[in-house]
């Protein structure tokens, strides 16, 4: 195991409440109704539009069961995303469904993921080491290091957005990042599915793409 580079563990969350199917109390965060009885009266932010990078982006807050029948229970043409959210902190009851990677060397941060089909996170990097829990779904990731950044054009014109890429990873621009596809070969890709953890090292590129609904947890260390 070499924290260097990317690695997947295979069914690692099997013992979790949030994703076993034999948990008496029926806790598994796949079953709608358990979320909607622990945290439908909630208040949450959501966005909505493509991906954070979409200059229509807004967002909304709504309550926890409206965000569930609105973007996930029904196919809404607009993409509503529950997005890097401290949604276990403001709902402690679903941090007993849920288990710390045991290889995270302090306590993490850890945000929730939660959204219909084709919602995006754009190719970007993070200042900290990811542990990507998958609980429900299944998402594509494509990852690329960060020896390649200047290859990557990261917008570093923004002050909230110099970690993200300004290349469409789907459509590319050949022309406006032409060194873009001197690397474009240069990539790691995998589908994440439930019950698995992807490690992503700290300051590695990637792009994030569920192809489901999708409910994950990132668990930022180190």
């Amino acid at each position: 195991m070499k924290f260097g580079e990317p690695f997947i563990i295979e069914g690692y969350m099997n013992s979790w409440p949030c994703f076993s199917k034999n948990d008496s109390n029926n806790r598994n965060w796949g079953n709608i109704n358990y979320l909607k009885q622990i945290a439908g009266h909630r208040t949450v932010n959501i966005e909505i539009g493509k991906n954070y990078l979409d200059n229509n982006l807004s967002q909304k807050l709504i309550t926890f069961n409206e965000f569930i029948e609105q973007f996930i229970e029904n196919n809404n043409e607009t993409i509503g995303y529950l997005a890097q959210t401290k949604l276990l902190d403001q709902i402690p009851e679903l941090k007993k469904d849920i288990k710390i990677p045991e290889y995270c060397s302090e306590q993490p941060i850890v945000n929730a993921w939660f959204g219909p089909k084709n919602t995006i996170t754009p190719l970007h990097f993070d200042p900290k080491n990811n542990f990507l829990c998958q609980v429900v779904g299944y998402k594509y990731i494509k990852l690329y290091h960060s020896k390649y950044s200047n290859y990557l054009y990261p917008n570093s014109s923004s002050k909230l957005y110099f970690n993200t890429s300004m290349v469409d990873i789907e459509n590319p621009n050949y022309e406006k990042y032409q060194k873009f596809k001197e690397i474009e070969p240069n990539f790691l890709e995998c589908v994440l599915r439930p019950g698995d953890i992807l490690f992503i090292p700290k300051l590695y590129y990637h792009f994030v793409k569920s192809l489901s609904i999708s409910f994950s947890l990132s668990f930022w260390w180190g």
